[in-house]
């Protein structure tokens, strides 16, 4: 988890770095392309069965990710990092909200006091000193955090139909590329440029790596502390937004990250009951 994490937040820096040029949806696309092409790689070489007989519950997963990837992507690219990170990181919050609806889970009394947390910590990272495109960004990066939990609900479903890991993968990536690429048609294209390059084969490849060990690591790891570290990710975004590019955070919003991290963590363990 620690890899996937160190992974998502240099992802999160290459997608701030090539937002100077690229669009979001080029940046989904090029970044989608090349997990497709590692994961249809490994689908060949081990011949595996790309039929389901869940391919709407597929789509659909792909499609809702695809709106939380695009959304995600646009508020790196007009929010300091760490606050971007930490929005799309609300998706536990959201996901604890909707298990006990679309799973029939029943929530511990610690997912309301963690709910309450985080939506205090939501509303003060969205404090009104934020300009009108900054509430715009923000707005859309906290719908990919939501996005991010309907997703999550959906790859639980998939995981309860047995369906492998490799495959709802697939599908995703596969989504986000025709998705994406869809959209470069009908919108403004940038051409590519040899120094462009080391830029996307990287975000490709740091989300690629980062996705393989966070699969890795809720396979064969403790859900609750695979879950918990996964905030390891803010605190990398955060350390990179300084160091990189000199952002300097007030102390509330600080406090609104740490609150929305101790939320994220409460409400895994409220929705975590076996372990």
């Amino acid at each position: 988890m620690l890899v996937a994490a160190l992974g998502f937040a240099i992802m999160g820096a290459l997608v701030k770095v090539g937002a100077q040029k690229f669009s979001s949806s080029e940046l989904v696309f090029y970044r989608s392309l090349f997990g497709l092409i590692v994961i249809w790689g490994f689908i060949f070489t081990k011949k595996l069965p790309l039929a389901t007989p869940v391919m709407f519950k597929q789509m659909s997963r792909g499609i809702v990710g695809f709106v939380a990837l695009i959304l995600f992507f646009y508020a790196i690219a007009h929010l300091p990092l760490a606050s971007a990170v930490t929005l799309n990181y609300t998706s536990p919050l959201f996901l604890a909200l909707f298990m006990p609806f679309l799973l029939h889970e029943k929530p511990k009394k610690t997912l309301y006091i963690g709910l309450i947390i985080g939506f205090i910590g939501v509303a003060l990272l969205l404090k009104p000193s934020f300009n009108h495109q900054d509430w715009l960004a923000g707005s859309l990066g906290l719908l990919s955090g939501i996005g991010a939990a309907i997703a999550y609900v959906h790859v639980k479903q998939l995981g309860a139909a047995q369906e492998p890991d490799w495959r709802t993968v697939f599908y995703f990536t596969l989504v986000c590329t025709v998705g994406a690429g869809l959209w470069m048609l009908v919108s403004r294209f940038h051409s590519l440029a040899w120094r462009d390059l080391p830029i996307l084969l990287g975000l490709g490849l740091s989300a690629t790596i980062a996705q393989l060990a966070l699969t890795r690591a809720y396979r064969t790891g403790d859900t609750l502390v695979v879950a918990s570290l996964a905030y390891v990710t803010v605190v990398l975004a955060s350390l990179i937004g300084v160091i990189w590019w000199h952002e300097h955070l007030s102390l509330d919003a600080w406090i609104a990250i740490a609150l929305i991290i101790l939320s994220g963590v409460m409400s895994v363990r409220s929705t975590t009951q076996r372990n």
